[in-house]
């Protein structure tokens, strides 16, 4: 007797899932509306080291005994995911065939949906089902995947061909002809690998079809499992070099150059690949390549195999990758963001040739200063660009070159240029003058739709950013949400009886939850020393440093963080946000913001610094509105003004100065004698990768479940507790001190610290008293080491991970200071090592050696005891007129206007800032 046809084989590969298996094979069994006789499940083991192959032959043998879902077991040597499809599809017999991961699951009607459909639409190649996410951790269902749209319209069949901003790549939520398979000998690459090998196998099929028929079908809902623990092969995918080299080589170029073998037998015009590679095609490429550039904006956790070799690889790929892709379909690509910088890379960047953008963007005014921003991009060589008024040339005030940097390569440049504003400027390029315009374009709209239903991932233009000055802020408007009415009736009378004392102030501030940095130093020298500025210090109430400020002298001054003192003080009053942290909630308080009804901020913002900026923070930097920008040192200066920097921040924002909590640690230093330096210091920062995502409009953090396990906390642990450094410590008379990142705070009595360890902290104390204290400090990547060095204190560098940090895992990458070149001590890798070093320095007196001595000396030549004073000038000059730099006579100008013609000497700076 001959068994009918199943109308579907589910063909699944299954590597180490078994904990994940019954979920699977439950949402299978409680399908509705469908002959689980004729649906055949195909399983294959592809080598697991877990129970998955038992688990497999048991639902196997309890499906047979209820006569429903047959399924045919089988196994193989670990050879990955698209090999076990492939030998599952030489076993399958249905006629629909589809790949669904055996750690996701199905909604109960998802089956029947799909076979309805098909028999109503039987022209249909392929069947494109809704997937959305289900979080493990949580159980939380969301409807949140990137091409939701293309299932908002409802069940339909939809020609690619016809509808170019469509396409479909998971071969788990899609389902296929196994008699278009067969003939067409489409199969899984298994040289596409981590990611893309779905979407080259469903792009493949479709491209062999005489007709890319797609049913998108919103009501075959498919749970897409966000695994908890982070071991999917999509999780780890940037850690791997294929995803750089392989992927865009046979997964990208491949598709592209069968969409031209395709369009050339179908008789399409000429491309540059033979016929023109099908819209929808190259729609699907750019959708992909665009997760490479914002992987490259990522400023934390974003650690990557592309570089080096890798990256150059990449880079040749992509150029190859972009010459295949029209220029009309990059420009109106806007599926997913694009920003404008990638799309002119895209288009111009990779192709090795020159060219200039056809207009300059003036997108920021300063009317206070007088200045606005002027950018013109360019690729190859640099163009002339020359600024003219009422036909005479004017000097920009400030400006800089900055590359657009991407696998490092520089595949993009701007200048950047702060010309004054009120004349008729024109810019030249080349000789030609150019339009103005004050945005960089976005994808032009082709098609029609009412506002209300534009395409989820697009975006309006962003508007040109004028700062207003105190005279035209825009009035704050009501929050959605209505208040109680005393709230609004206390607002209303704080508005009246604080307008005259909140006028013009000056809003200091470290971090929401704590103070003690250069925020709260500042306000209390302007208090002591500069009573004019209406000063005013903001932390969170019931913090041991809101405790502290409020019983000392200037408690009249400090109004509690959240409060509706607080909101009256920054919505009517706040002239300048000044701070150590330019985090959002501290910069943009989204509490503050609503209030104001507006996204523009109506203060200046000044970032203090938090401490000495060695790394490249750029992508994180970069998207920040900044007016002043403070430094210590000429390198870092150098390293964020200069020209070339991958910062967009110049002369106009970045000021040489000093960090104002230096003068405190000056003279915290000067008051400890030599015999009184006790303290053996450790002091680590934290790491991005130990930490779940931020809380939402806040700076509170806490650490990864396993955190003991991680390498970080086996190597701190292994340090603070080495008996060997006990002894040192105790045969010098010292203390060991624990002063951990306050990021770390909540892991700490995981530790189980020994007793003569003592534990410190940042909250409610003098740090500045530590560091003076200090005989030698242990730190690893932390800007502390500037503090340690900036008082003749020795540093010991333990860098255990110093690879993934460098990659760009934790918060930066690696900027302009090498520790091995630039440090004020010896660089260590293990526990052991590090003890030795600390050994070393304390036989010797806990002095820095020579060499360390002398580059303390060369990297900081303002220890002076005015860095307050240079912030406060600084911060005065913001709302003044810009003179530009030539206007100042040599003796006068900051460090911040030498020019750059390689770095500022010590002597040069001396001499601007006389003692």
């Amino acid at each position: 007797m001959e068994h009918p046809v199943p109308d579907i084989s589910i063909v699944t590969a299954v590597y180490d899932v078994a904990r994940y298996l019954p979920d699977f094979f439950d949402s299978l069994e409680r399908q509705q509306g469908v002959d689980l006789s004729r649906v055949e499940i195909v399983a294959v083991d592809d080598g697991s080291t877990d129970d998955s192959l038992a688990v497999l032959h048991r639902y196997a043998a309890d499906f047979e005994a209820h006569g429903i879902l047959p399924m045919t077991v089988l196994t193989q040597a670990n050879a990955g995911q698209g090999a076990a499809r492939n030998h599952g599809m030489e076993h399958a017999t249905g006629t629909w065939l589809t790949f669904t991961d055996p750690d996701d699951t199905l909604e109960p009607g998802y089956l029947a949906h799909v076979l309805r459909f098909v028999a109503d639409h039987p022209d249909t190649e392929m069947v494109a089902t809704h997937r959305v996410f289900h979080d493990d951790a949580t159980g939380e269902i969301s409807d949140t995947h990137m091409l939701r749209r293309m299932f908002e319209p409802g069940d339909r069949l939809v020609d690619l061909d016809q509808t170019p901003d469509h396409f479909h790549g998971s071969a788990p939520a899609a389902f296929v002809r196994r008699d278009r398979l067969q003939t067409s000998g489409v199969r899984f690459d298994h040289r596409v690998r981590p990611n893309f090998e779905d979407g080259h196998f469903c792009t493949k099929y479709l491209l062999a079809c005489d007709r890319p028929l797609v049913g998108f079908l919103r009501s075959a809902v498919y749970y897409y499992r966000k695994r908890s623990d982070g071991t999917s092969t999509l999780q780890n995918a940037t850690l791997r070099p294929e995803r750089y080299t392989h992927v865009p080589r046979y997964g990208y170029l491949d598709v592209l150059t069968a969409g031209a073998r395709r369009a050339t037998r179908h008789g399409s015009d000429e491309g540059p690949a033979g016929g023109r590679v099908p819209e929808w095609v190259q729609s699907y490429v750019l959708y992909e390549i665009s997760w490479y550039f914002s992987a490259e904006e990522a400023h934390a956790g974003s650690a990557t195999a592309a570089t080096g070799p890798v990256a150059a690889e990449l880079v040749d790929l992509l150029g190859r990758i972009c010459a295949l892709l029209d220029p009309d379909v990059v420009a109106h690509f806007r599926l997913r963001r694009l920003d404008p910088a990638w799309r002119q890379i895209i288009m111009h960047g990779l192709s090795g040739q020159s060219w200039r953008s056809p207009y300059a963007v003036m997108d920021r005014v300063d009317r206070q200063q007088n200045l606005a921003r002027v950018v013109v991009r360019w690729t190859g060589s640099e163009p002339r660009i020359e600024f003219r008024s009422n036909g005479f040339a004017v000097e920009p005030h400030h400006t800089k070159v900055h590359p657009l940097t991407y696998f490092g390569v520089d595949l993009l440049h701007e200048r950047i240029s702060w010309v004054p504003a009120d004349g008729a400027v024109r810019v030249r390029v080349d000789g030609t003058y150019v339009e103005f315009r004050r945005w960089w374009a976005h994808p032009p709209r082709t098609t029609i739709s009412a506002p209300s239903t534009a395409p989820a991932g697009t975006a309006a233009p962003a508007p040109a950013v004028s700062r207003p000055t105190s005279g035209s802020r825009s009035r704050p408007s009501r929050p959605s949400r209505p208040e109680p009415r005393l709230v609004t009736a206390r607002r209303r009378l704080l508005q009246l009886t604080r307008r005259t004392a909140f006028k013009d102030a000056w809003v200091l501030m470290d971090r929401i939850h704590d103070a003690d940095d250069s925020g709260e130093h500042l306000f209390a020298w302007l208090r002591e020393n500069r009573p004019d500025v209406n000063a005013w210090f903001t932390v969170e109430a019931g913090t041991p440093d809101h405790d502290r400020l409020m019983a000392g002298p200037h408690r009249s001054r400090v109004v509690a963080h959240g409060s509706l003192e607080w909101e009256v003080l920054m919505t009517t009053g706040c002239r300048h946000l000044i701070s150590s942290h330019v985090d959002v909630p501290v910069q943009k308080p989204p509490q503050i913001m609503k209030l104001l009804g507006t996204d523009v901020v109506p203060w200046r913002f000044t970032f203090l610094q938090h401490g000495v900026i060695k790394d490249d923070l750029s992508r994180w930097l970069n998207p920040k509105t900044i007016d002043l920008f403070v430094t210590s040192t000429a390198a870092e200066h150098a390293s964020i003004a200069g020209d070339r920097t991958p910062y967009v921040l110049g002369t106009r924002e970045v000021k040489l100065t000093g960090l104002p909590r230096f003068d405190r640690l000056r003279a915290a230093a000067l008051s400890v004698r030599d015999d009184e330096r006790d303290l053996l210091l450790v002091a680590p920062t934290w790491r991005q990768w130990l930490l779940p995502p931020l809380r939402a409009g806040s700076q509170r953090r806490t650490v990864r479940d396993d955190f003991l396990e991680t390498e970080y906390a086996r190597s701190w642990r292994a340090l603070v507790t080495s008996p060997e450094l006990a002894r040192v410590a105790a045969e010098h008379g010292l203390r060991i001190g624990l002063l951990p990142h306050p990021n770390m705070t909540e892991a700490l009595p995981l530790l189980g610290l020994p007793p003569h360890v003592e534990l410190l902290s940042f909250e409610g104390g003098d740090a500045q008293r530590l560091f003076a204290r200090a005989a030698v400090l242990v730190t690893d990547y932390s800007s502390m080491a500037f503090n340690a060095a900036y008082v003749d204190r020795p540093v010991v560098y333990f860098q255990f991970d110093a690879d993934a940090v460098k990659a760009g895992g934790h918060v930066g990458r690696a900027g302009y200071f090498d520790y091995e070149r630039d440090g004020f001590g010896p660089v260590t890798r293990t526990a052991d090592g590090t003890v030795a070093a600390v050994q070393d320095i304390v036989a010797r007196g806990c002095t820095p050696a020579p060499e360390y001595a002398e580059r303390i000396e060369e990297t900081f030549v303002l220890r002076d005891g005015r860095c307050c004073e240079r912030v406060t000038a600084a911060i005065e000059a913001l709302t003044r007129p810009s003179r530009g730099p030539a206007a100042l006579p040599p003796a006068q100008r900051s460090a911040s206007d030498l020019p750059y013609v390689g770095l500022p000497d010590a002597e040069q700076i001396r001499a601007a800032h006389p003692a």
